[in-house]
């Protein structure tokens, strides 16, 4: 059970008009335990701790729609407010009072509880900085270092960064619809333009391009899902010692993942870094550019709007109505009347009959890819696989003028032929007598002589092949046309 012994009510003190406070109180503490700038070798004693809070306190606002009874009791200053919440956290299982026996000092610290359910808080502030466009390379450079290595952890590590390229997106996705909702919410309660703008901007300078963009060109998910099924393959192709011997460290390593005795967790995990890339590239990423896409698109209808009707700037169209309204009605029927014959510029004329109408097709612009993407360098395995395919393919290349001089070898004591009779001395005669049948389309030997190759309707077994058809080979003399 979660909700025992000290956890019994953990989210009692963020319920009341206090909860703001609270809340600045650990993200505070948060970042003097735990941030980029604490010093481990020191901890927070009681004076310290109340310092912190005071600051976070006069800082953070008091809710007052809500009464909460305990935890909305008023207090009479900073100092007494952060003793009760500093009480309230160590009640309630988020902080936790640790005593040294040589000094017979105490400090405070957080609880593994209270630490893991901080740190949620502190990142949506955006007090951390995370690496979040990294986590696909991070899966490829682990199974990678699995392969190369044989290190379990590294397999285990490349599970683990693949969960997280999914929640990656959906953050990125839910703060791309928070934004649009916020920019919204901004603009009908301001109608201020250039805010709305800097708003916009400030963004994409500093959230979408160090992040969005690198993780929508450079580290995309489309660009190392070939690497990354390579990789998974050659896991798969791997010794069957070094699978079994894979599995038994598995099995010691994460019993977690052992769901079924029958089933293997070490294609399970390859399976699953597999199905969470296809995942990635084909539902998320979509989903991430729809989003982005939608984001920017609002902006722009909305700064374009705010533009046009002149919110914001000097707008000349409402002190045009102002003045009209001070005048009498005779003044204002002149105005507008002017107004009328002014803007009054339509001229209707007859279609001049020499003349022609003609609609041009539209024409369709040609959509040219300038994008140069840069080659990497080939691994060993690549170079390797190219030149095992191309000796295999040199080795079994025939040519027709080989199988025509192997035939007229084979023919040389006479002029007729059983195909399962052909010489065969090393494997290119073998590869002579299989393709012997296709000289009966290929052509001719020279102009006077051609090959006459006619099956005999049975077949046969031989010393190299199960079972074939066996064919008759004569070279007969070519019948000119006398005329010719």
């Amino acid at each position: 059970m979660f909700f025992i012994d000290d956890r019994k009510k953990l989210f009692r003190p963020l319920v009341g008009k206090y909860r703001e406070q609270v809340v600045a109180c650990l993200q505070i503490s948060f970042n003097q335990l735990y941030g980029a700038t604490a010093d481990y070798r020191q901890t927070l004693n009681r004076e310290q701790v109340i310092d912190v809070f005071q600051q976070a306190i006069a800082r953070a606002p008091v809710l007052d729609e809500y009464d909460g009874g305990e935890f909305s009791a008023s207090v009479r200053g900073e100092r007494e407010q952060a003793n009760w919440v500093l009480n309230q956290l160590i009640e309630h299982g988020w902080l936790e009072k640790l005593y040294d026996d040589a000094t017979l000092t105490s400090t405070y610290a957080f609880t593994r509880v209270g630490r893991l359910f901080t740190q949620p808080m502190v990142d949506i502030s955006g007090g951390r900085f995370r690496t979040r466009h990294r986590n696909t390379r991070n899966t490829r450079n682990a199974l990678r270092s699995f392969l190369d290595k044989g290190e379990i952890y590294d397999l285990l590590d490349a599970f683990e960064y693949s969960e997280r390229i999914i929640s990656d997106f959906s953050d990125v996705i839910s703060e791309l619809d928070e934004r649009k909702r916020q920019l919204v919410k901004e603009v009908e309660a301001q109608q201020v333009v250039q805010r709305a703008s800097d708003e916009f901007f400030d963004f994409m300078e500093k959230r979408f391009m160090p992040d969005l963009a690198i993780r929508l060109s450079a580290d995309s998910v489309e660009k190392y899902r070939d690497d990354l099924q390579d990789l998974i393959k050659r896991a798969k192709r791997k010794p069957k010692e070094f699978k079994v011997e894979a599995e038994r460290e598995l099995r010691k390593a994460a019993p977690e993942l052992l769901v079924d005795m029958q089933r293997s967790v070490y294609l399970m995990v390859l399976e699953g870094i597999e199905m969470r890339m296809q995942s990635a590239a084909e539902i998320m990423l979509p989903a991430l550019r729809h989003a982005l896409n939608s984001f920017t698109r609002r902006a722009d209808i909305i700064i374009r709007q705010l533009s046009y009707s002149g919110a914001g700037h000097h707008n000349r169209l409402l002190n045009v109505c102002k003045q009209l309204s001070q005048l009498d009605e005779e003044a204002q029927a002149g105005r507008l009347s002017q107004a009328g014959e002014a803007l009054a510029v339509l001229n209707a004329t007859w279609v001049d009959s020499s003349s022609s109408l003609k609609i041009n097709a539209r024409r369709i612009e040609r959509v040219v890819n300038s994008a140069v993407e840069e080659q990497g360098e080939a691994d060993v395995q690549t170079l390797k696989q190219l030149f095992v395919s191309q000796a295999v393919e040199q080795a079994f290349s025939v040519k027709n003028t080989e199988i025509c001089d192997y035939l007229i070898s084979a023919l040389s004591g006479g002029h007729r032929i059983r195909s399962q009779s052909l010489p065969v001395k090393d494997a290119k005669d073998l590869l002579m007598s299989a393709h012997v049948i296709e000289l009966a389309s290929a052509g001719q030997v020279n102009s006077d002589y051609t090959f006459s190759i006619e099956a005999s309707g049975q077949r046969v077994k031989t010393e190299y092949f199960e079972e074939c058809d066996e064919f008759m080979i004569e070279l007969v003399e070519r019948v000119h046309n006398a005329e010719s």
